[in-house]
């Protein structure tokens, strides 16, 4: 979410060059057919909004309001600055004359009010002073269609990250003139898979990295943002662990940044994570919903999988579809969606996603124009054998969970293994932690969630299970669950499950049609024979293993059960490839160091980090397993 967002050029995060518009719209262009407004929107309680308006002067058909509310500012400022989106796909919405709103959201930048990091929905509104971000959506909406002159009553959000939850929140407002809504990547639960948790497990470089900047007061409306924290130290791995501890961290944050604060005081899943998770409302949802993320999206795929399905599940009539690409975070609207890191896909999935699915929902809903309805209901890319599947359900119905059993020897099969007495041990050494990437490097990467992971393979505390070489192509679509018996010297232990399609040994992708020279490049140059690519890794904090909202200590020595879900995957492991199952107790510094020992890891020192011996069992009483979502 964090690095994603220039302040300056928050509205063009949802756009990408639109490569078939035919109309040479440039800033000339723009200006000549376009007006800016800059308005001071009033909510109900009297708090005022900053709203900047793209009107097209042709009067000559009514116009659909396109709308983006954010905290990363409607910058540029000033009716005569206008934004660069024509650079963007944007441009094919500004070709047909739709009407562009961005408005920084209450406390933020040139809005009037207190800000609220994922202010809670409040479901029981009565009062003028019981507001909301629903509450603020609906007042924003019901002004404009009333008081912006040639709009035709249809009004779509959407927004991608900080702005997808807004997104979600607007869906939740009910105004009638509400008619699609786009959340894409949406923060959605910064406790259980957004951001800055998964599954308890603290995610600091994203947490430190973005509040030391985001999280600064802001006592009055401006056009200029904070500055962020000064790292002295340039390398992301060595700056975290001299850090030492969370402790330290927020000696380094200092006493202003409150979510911070809140971050650390509440440890478990507790009522006030509960009441940020907006997915636990979103019933009897009235507009069309068009839910989009990343398969490999490092900072919200899990909101956008759990978006879509507590739609589902809470408010089954709605109109409800979900879109996933094979992207970082925000990549689909950019333009160039054919490759994350060293893995290729075959096509610009970025374009497919524009001209297809997101601009032909817009037409629909707020034009009547175009064939929105036949956009499937899960339009899902599925790597490895990089094709678009148009799905009437997610998970798909034949869908089948099945085990595959770690065995002796760091095989991996779905036969059950047979061995008395069989496992795996590694010490894990929070003073010597497995980096979650390779390289060296000053801020989190994107292309992680798809990197090689032979540096891992070759570490003493990282376990490995594979497969022989498939005969056949395994196709996996849904969530996958980590079934894993344990036993650790310490009383907690981080369980990071990755899984990984390891390529054959003759590999090479032999692009000899690649765009351009550099593209020729890279393609021959990385040694992708027998390149191990992450598919899905996600990490458990093994003290919530019997629930998130209390914390359990491991009793020495005994063996015991961690089983959790990793996000959903959609990926074909080819014939002639292996499935990989690696195992490790840190993930650095992209996740904070576990102790090891059963404690408040938030107030920690550096002291109290242990080493640990963690025990992985693999035998007839003791089936440890990954359960994989297989269609045929």
């Amino acid at each position: 979410m964090k690095k994603w967002f220039s302040l300056a050029l928050c509205l063009c995060l949802v756009i990408s060059v639109f490569a078939q518009d035919p109309a040479q719209i440039d800033d000339a262009w723009f200006r000549a057919n376009y007006t800016k407004k800059e308005i001071l929107i009033p909510m109900r309680d009297g708090v005022k909004l900053f709203t900047s308006v793209y009107q097209p002067k042709n009067n000559s058909e009514k116009h659909p309001i396109l709308m983006t509310r954010t905290p990363y500012s409607c910058a540029p400022y000033g009716e005569d600055n206008y934004s660069a989106i024509w650079r963007r796909y944007l441009k094919y919405y500004l070709q047909q004359g739709y009407i562009i709103v961005t408005q920084d959201v209450r406390g933020r930048w040139m809005s009037e009010g207190t800000f609220v990091d994922v202010r809670p929905f409040n479901p029981n509104k009565k009062g003028k002073q019981d507001i909301d971000e629903a509450s603020d959506t609906y007042d924003s909406i019901d002004w404009l269609v009333k008081n912006l002159t040639g709009n035709n009553g249809s009004v779509g959000i959407f927004g991608i990250s900080y702005p997808g939850f807004y997104s979600t929140m607007a869906s939740l407002s009910n105004h009638p003139a509400l008619k699609a809504v786009s959340p894409q990547a949406p923060v959605t639960d910064w406790f259980m898979g957004d951001d800055f948790h998964h599954n308890g497990a603290f995610f600091q470089v994203d947490a430190f990295s973005f509040y030391t900047s985001f999280g600064k007061p802001r006592p009055v409306p401006t056009t200029k943002g904070p500055k962020g924290f000064d790292f002295t130290v340039k390398d992301n791995y060595k700056f975290y662990l001299e850090a030492g501890s969370l402790s330290e961290l927020s000696r380094k944050m200092g006493d202003s940044i409150l979510f911070w604060k809140d971050l650390m005081n509440h440890p478990t899943y507790d009522e006030w994570w509960k009441a940020r998770n907006v997915t636990n409302f979103v019933k009897n949802v009235k507009p069309a919903m068009l839910v989009v993320g990343g398969l490999f999206d490092a900072e919200d795929c899990y909101g956008a999988w759990h978006t879509y399905k507590s739609i589902e599940k809470m408010s089954p009539t709605t109109n409800n579809r979900v879109v996933m690409g094979p992207w970082y975070h925000g990549q689909w609207a950019s333009n160039d969606g054919t490759k994350l890191g060293n893995v290729r896909f075959g096509s610009n999935t970025s374009e497919y996603y524009q001209q297809n699915i997101e601009i032909p929902f817009f037409e629909y809903y707020l034009r009547n124009k175009g064939t929105a309805p036949n956009i499937a209901e899960a339009t899902i890319f599925f790597t490895g054998e990089n094709n678009w599947k148009h799905l009437p359900a997610w998970p798909p119905a034949d869908m089948q969970p099945t085990p595959f059993y770690f065995q002796e020897n760091g095989g991996l099969s779905t036969n059950k293994p047979t061995a008395a007495n069989s496992s795996t041990t590694y010490t894990s050494d929070p003073n010597k932690p497995v980096p979650y990437t390779e390289d060296v490097h000053f801020q989190r990467t994107i292309s992680y969630m798809t990197d090689d992971q032979r540096f891992a393979w070759r570490r003493p505390d990282v376990i490995s299970f594979q497969t022989a070489v498939l005969t056949d192509s395994i196709t996996l679509a849904g969530p996958v669950v980590a079934d894993l018996i344990t036993s650790i010297t310490g009383t907690d232990a981080d369980y990071v499950v990755k899984i990984i399609d390891v390529f054959p040994d003759d590999f090479s992708y032999n692009e000899p049609n690649a765009p351009t020279e550099h593209a020729r490049l890279v393609s021959a140059t990385y040694p992708m024979n027998g390149y191990q690519m992450l598919v899905r890794g996600e990490i458990m904090r093994g003290k919530f293993r019997d629930g998130f909202e209390k914390m359990v200590p491991f009793e020495p020595g005994k063996a015991t059960t961690v089983k959790f879900t990793l996000p959903d995957v959609a990926h074909t492991f080819k014939k002639g490839h292996r499935i990989m199952i690696q195992i490790q107790s840190s993930w650095f510094p992209l996740v904070d160091r576990n102790p090891q020992q059963f404690m408040d890891i938030y107030h920690a020192e550096a002291k109290d980090f242990k080493k640990a011996d963690i025990t992985i069992y693999h035998d007839a009483t003791h089936l440890s397993s990954v359960i994989l979502p297989i269609v045929k």
